[in-house]
């Protein structure tokens, strides 16, 4: 997607350790007109696919999935990575380890709000490792639910995260694909995807 490629190239920084910075306009403040412009470009992409409901994780994939949800006129549902007091206790529950924290998170979505009847679009902000897709996957597989496709802001396709998917034979649509980056000059190369605007 060229608008979200050119806006990477233009605030995104490229910091050593294979980061990229991006939190002026996903993922800490959120520019609500490239979101929506990304969920106009998603809701094409899936046109086809019976989605009923979207899924994602805390914290950052949460704005964007509530934009794309707003889009196709559904509700969407986030794993949460905590238990708190006002949760049942009837939940899916999986692992997941962060990349970007470095942690391991118990990860629960309630039985209340995931099931067999659901046809989900599982959405998130960054796909590097894939470590959060493959628990989100988990989630919907305990959960019964069909997961008719993923939508990615920005995948590093230098890292293995986006092969672990589509060897899943999953319809994976990222937005922007990083090939490579620079931190020293900041250079940032996108693979061509010519099926998108």
């Amino acid at each position: 997607m060229k608008l979200l490629e050119d806006r990477i190239r233009k605030d995104g920084i490229v910091r050593p350790g294979g980061v990229l910075k991006v939190d002026s306009f996903i993922n800490h403040q959120m520019d609500i007109h490239l979101f929506r412009e990304m969920a106009r470009e998603w809701k094409r992409l899936f046109a086809a696919k019976p989605i009923n409901k979207v899924l994602t994780i805390e914290a950052s994939g949460i704005g964007i999935a509530a934009i794309v949800a707003a889009e196709l006129d559904v509700p969407v549902v986030f794993a949460k990575k905590a238990m708190s007091i006002n949760l049942d206790y009837d939940n899916y529950e999986t692992r997941i380890q962060s990349f970007t924290h470095k942690k391991i998170y118990n990860v629960i979505v309630s039985k209340k709000f995931l099931g067999p009847d659901d046809h989900l679009l599982i959405v998130d902000d960054f796909l590097a490792n894939g470590c959060a897709l493959v628990g989100l996957l988990d989630l919907a597989d305990r959960a019964g639910a069909t997961v008719e496709g993923i939508g990615i802001a920005i995948e590093k396709g230098f890292q293995p995260g986006g092969e672990v998917i589509r060897a899943r034979g999953i319809q994976l649509e990222s937005l922007a694909i990083v090939d490579a980056m620079d931190d020293e000059t900041g250079a940032i190369t996108f693979r061509p995807q010519p099926h998108q605007s």
